[in-house]
C-alpha cells in the first residue's frame, strides 16, 4: 500500500486533503475498509450500506458480518445478515466460503439471544429469483417476535 505523502515531500495539497478524508473515514468504519468492491459489487445495495455509504442502523458487526434492521420488516424482528465480502447468492458461494457461512449462522443465533428470541426465531436465505432473492447479495433474515406459520410463502 502507498505511504501517504506527507506536506513538504511533494505532495499537492488535494493529496494531503485526501489522505486525511480516507484516515478519517477508515476511522469512522474500520472493518468496512478491508474489502475494495469493483463489478456488480460496485452497485450493490447491501455493501453500500456495509461501506457506511447508505445509512443504517447497526444490529451487530465484526470482521466478517454486518446485521441491521429491514426497512420493510416481516415480524417484529427483523434483521438482515450480510457478509463484508460481497458473494451473490448461495449459488456462488464456493467451498471456501464455509467458514463465513458458518459464522453468518452463529452472528444470527447470537442477535436472537440478544433480542430475547427464546421462544424461537427463523433463519432464512433466499436464493434466486425463484426463491424470493430481491438483493444480488447473499444475506440472512433473521425473523421472530412473534409465532411464525409454517409453510413460509
Amino acid at each position: 500500500m502507498r505511504r501517504a505523502a506527507r506536506k513538504g515531500e511533494g505532495a499537492s495539497q488535494s493529496e494531503i486533503g485526501l489522505s486525511s478524508c480516507v484516515g478519517f473515514l477508515e476511522g469512522l468504519f474500520p472493518a468496512a475498509n478491508r474489502h475494495v468492491y469493483t463489478g456488480h459489487a460496485m452497485s450493490c445495495l447491501f455493501c453500500k450500506i456495509v461501506e457506511g455509504v447508505i445509512p443504517s442502523t447497526p444490529v451487530y458487526q465484526d470482521d466478517l458480518g454486518y446485521a441491521f434492521a429491514d426497512i420493510n420488516p416481516q415480524a417484529p424482528v427483523h434483521i438482515l445478515i450480510v457478509p463484508r465480502e460481497h458473494i451473490s447468492s448461495m449459488d456462488e458461494a464456493g467451498q471456501d466460503k464455509r467458514a463465513l457461512l458458518g459464522h453468518l449462522l452463529w452472528a444470527a443465533a447470537d442477535i436472537a439471544r440478544k433480542k430475547n428470541l427464546g421462544n424461537g426465531y427463523r433463519i432464512v436465505v433466499n436464493t434466486g429469483e425463484d426463491g424470493g432473492q430481491t438483493v444480488e447479495q447473499l444475506h440472512l433474515h433473521l425473523l421472530g417476535g412473534r409465532h411464525l406459520t409454517w409453510p413460509p410463502g
